[in-house]
Order: C-alpha cells, then structure tokens, then sequence
C-alpha cells in the first residue's frame, strides 16, 4: 500500500548529517522544514542544497518548507540564566529591564505593557507558568503569580484569550523571505497571522524578493480563528500549529479545532499540514506513545495532507526511526479513510475547466474497477490538488518535467511526482510514454486499467482538457 499522507521533518542537529538524512528519505520524508527560528541564512541555504542534492541522487523530489519565526513574544534573559516562581508571587515584565532577577525580567517586545491592563492572563513557557496582571504602570506589567515554576532564558510569552497586536512579520522575517526567495523555498510558513492582509503582504514582499513559494499560514492566534475562512483564501495552504493555540485557547478547543481548520482547507482546495508534538516522546524514546500513535491517525483520518514533526527529528535521539513510525501508522490509518465523494463536488458550480477534468477524473477512477493509478500530465500542479481533495485509494501520479511543479506536489495528499520529460507534441505518443513510465515504475501492469489527463496544447500551464481511459497493453498496440 503507498502512504497518501505525507510526512513533514524539521532539520536540526540531529538531521544534518547527509547519512541521517538520505536515511530519513529512505524511511519517508516527504517535506523538510527549515525552521527559521535557528541558524544563519547561510545554514538554511546549505541544507536546502544538501536535501535537493539527496534527492536527485535518489531520482525523487523533496519539497523544502521555510517556516518563519514570526513575532514571538519572550522574556530576555536572568542573571543566572533561570528563577523559580511561586504561586502567590509578585512578579514583573519590565520593558526597560536588561538583566532579570527574582523580581522582575525584561521583553524582547517592548510594546507589550500597550496591550494589556488589569485582570489579563498571561502564559509564560508555553503555558506552564500563568500570570495575573494586576497593573500596567509605563514599562512594567507588574503580575501576580497564579502558577509558579522554572523561568528560564527567552521563554515565549502568550496572551489567554488572544490580543496581542504585534505583527506578523517583523524585520527578520522580511530578510528571511530574501533568503527563503534566495534557496527557492517551495513552501514558506507565515508564522502569527490575524488576517488575510498578513498574507497578502507576506505575498507581495516574497514576490518582490523574487520568490515563488507557496504560503502556509500558521493558525496559531485565537484572532485567527474568527478569520479562519479569509486567512484560508488568502493563503496557498495551512498549517494547523497546536502550540501557541492551545495556550491561547486553552488545551481542550483544539482537537474540535483542528477537525474544524483541516476541514475549511479542504472546501477551499487548500493543503493543511498537521504539527506540534505529534511524536514527542520520540525525542527520548525509539519508539511513540499509543496516545501519539492515536493522534497521527486521527488526523490522517480527519483528512490532513501531511503531518509534521518538530523537535523529534531537529534535536530527537531517533529521527529516523520518528519518521519509520509516523509512517507506520499513517498506512494502518488510512485503510479505514475509504473514498469520500463529498456533497460539495456534487453540488458546486464548477467554473475552470481543469478543475472539471480533475474531478471526472477521480469519480471515474473510483467507480470505476480496476483503475490502479490516474495519471496527471501537468504543468503547474493545479489538476492534480484538485484531485488530491477527494480522498481515494487510486494513487495519483504527477508528470511533469518541472521541477519546481514535482516539489511543490510533495505535500499534496494522495500525490506522488515523476519526472516526465515532454519531448513530443503528439498526444497519443505522450499517452504511450506515460503507460510505459508507469510500467516501468510497477505503479500498472498488463490489463490495468489508467485514468489519464493531458491539456491541449501539450505544455500549457493550467490547460488540462482532456480525460482518457486506458487499459494498460491495448493503446500502444492500437496506435502502432
């Protein structure tokens, strides 16, 4: 059985290595993720490089996701580099403070006292210390101490509830959209946004760098979750990051969340990616937690298009066998996600005439027996997410001689790219090319049969127009 879900790793210490990392590949890797938190331009640069070089040497894409910090809103540092904070403590975040003590701590963002007032909670390292703000007086934000433990170093700070106004992207993530441009990200994670005018600015200064990525928006603000849909249309797909919106929701509101957030995205014919701790005990441990094990499948069969680890394989001691597992049970999860033809294809209006095709397409091959693959010959990729948003068991394989069009199918559920050189402008000739491709690869075998869609003219983006069935054998013989 070929895993529809795809697997999305962040690189690190641990997976730097180029033996670590083609082994990753080997055990499934789909998207790697550059976490732009950490490291230099040239570092991100360097490992999009070796993970492409990998790649080619192995006769596959590799899509590179460029995730951005984004406005994280810490704590400086401590004398001794960490406190210990007791419940009933009194506590300030002082603006002005450049060396913590046991009394008070500094911010990296400096505007916060202006968002706050008296009877607002504050979250401190992810939620495990809880502040009551009882005064806002200039630069401090003096707090009292409703749960107290360790505070270290440069922890991030949230706000229950939502409404912190710092945004999206500040001056870093300018400059690392140039570097994201620079190492032609196929994918670039907007970190914080509450709008859909965050993503259309990420948009417009990418486009000004000279980048094409596609955007990820990162719902990760309770303010963006009462924009979810215009977030959504604004942005090219989603990423459904359970970290900083659980502390600001509160634990409980994500799982009905998330179901909620993959859904939209797949109404909207965008990919959502799944992350935050999916896999975090493999940090420590060779092997998941059963709760783990019930988290990736349940948004596998939620309908996510990839899911995502962290530090699992950036700092984990098992990042191969963190992407083994995660693959595991993505195949035993999707025997049961059957095929869903929703009302929504049937009922909708359809517009473009690639889209059209697409959807002909799936419903033929999942109606129809013995269909073993459908085959896209596309340029842009547009045909093929359209495909990828009916859950199928038929594999649908993306041929294209682009490069860029292979990687960017990387995370589209259910997808799989090759390497299609188009060198003949005669349609039954590429269709003979394309049977023989699949052949050669063991996707179809004689008696098969293939769904197949090409546009007219051959080579023109989005011009996908024609669906053609074939049984695998009968049409070369036909036409010689």
């Amino acid at each position: 059985m070929i895993r529809r879900t795809k697997i999305v790793a962040t690189l690190g210490p641990s997976s730097n290595d180029a033996k670590v990392l083609d082994a990753m590949m080997e055990a499934g890797l789909d998207v790697v993720r550059l976490n732009f938190s950490h490291g230099t331009a040239q570092d991100h640069i360097d490992r999009a490089e070796l993970v492409r070089s990998l790649a080619r040497a192995r006769g596959r894409a590799v899509g590179v996701l460029a995730d951005l910090q984004g406005p994280k809103i810490r704590v400086g540092k401590f004398e001794n580099t960490k406190i210990t904070l007791e419940t009933g403590d009194k506590f300030i975040l002082d603006a002005n403070c450049t060396l913590g003590n046991q009394e008070r701590v500094g911010l990296d963002y400096k505007d916060l006292p202006k968002d706050l007032e008296r009877g607002a909670t504050l979250l401190l390292d992810d939620g495990r210390i809880e502040m009551w703000v009882e005064e806002v007086k200039g630069a401090e934000i003096i707090c009292k101490v409703i749960q107290g433990g360790v505070l270290s170093n440069n922890k991030g700070i949230n706000r229950k509830g939502g409404g912190l106004s710092a945004a999206a992207l500040t001056e870093k993530d300018i400059e690392d959209l140039k570097t994201a441009a620079a190492l032609q990200a196929d994918y670039i994670a907007i970190s914080f946004p509450r709008s859909a005018e965050d993503m259309h600015l990420a948009r417009r200064l990418l486009k000004e760098a000279g980048g094409h990525g596609m955007l990820v928006a990162k719902i990760e603000r309770a303010e963006a979750i009462e924009a979810l849909e215009e977030i959504v249309l604004a942005s090219d797909a989603i990423m459904v990051a359970r970290g900083d919106l659980g502390v600001e929701v509160g634990d409980a509101a994500v799982p009905a969340l998330q179901k909620k957030m993959i859904r939209i995205a797949r109404k909207h014919n965008r990919p959502v990616i799944t992350a935050t701790q999916m896999m975090e005990s493999m940090i420590q441990n060779p092997i998941p937690t059963r709760a783990e094990v019930s988290d990736v499948a349940n948004a596998v069969l939620d309908g996510t298009d990839a899911v995502m680890l962290s530090a699992e394989t950036a700092a984990g001691l098992y990042p191969v066998e963190a992407i083994a597992a995660m693959h595991r049970v993505c195949i035993e999860a999707e025997k049961e996600t059957g095929i869903e033809f929703n009302r929504r294809h049937a009922t909708t209006e359809i517009v473009e005439v690639d889209e059209s095709i697409a959807l002909a397409a799936i419903y033929t091959a999942t109606h129809l027996e013995n269909v073993k693959a459908i085959a896209a010959l596309t340029q842009s990729g547009s045909t093929c997410l359209w495909m990828s948003r009916v859950s199928t068991a038929v594999p649908i394989y993306a041929l294209t001689p682009e490069v860029g069009t292979r990687r960017k199918v990387t995370l589209y559920r259910g997808v799989y790219p090759i390497n299609f050189k188009v060198d003949s402008k005669d349609r039954d000739e590429l269709l003979i090319e394309a049977e023989e491709e699949l052949r050669r690869r063991g996707a179809v075998r004689e008696g098969d049969l293939i769904v197949l869609t090409i546009g007219e003219p051959i080579g023109q983006a989005g011009g996908t127009n024609t669906m053609k069935i074939v049984k695998v054998g009968e049409y070369k013989t036909r036409n010689n």
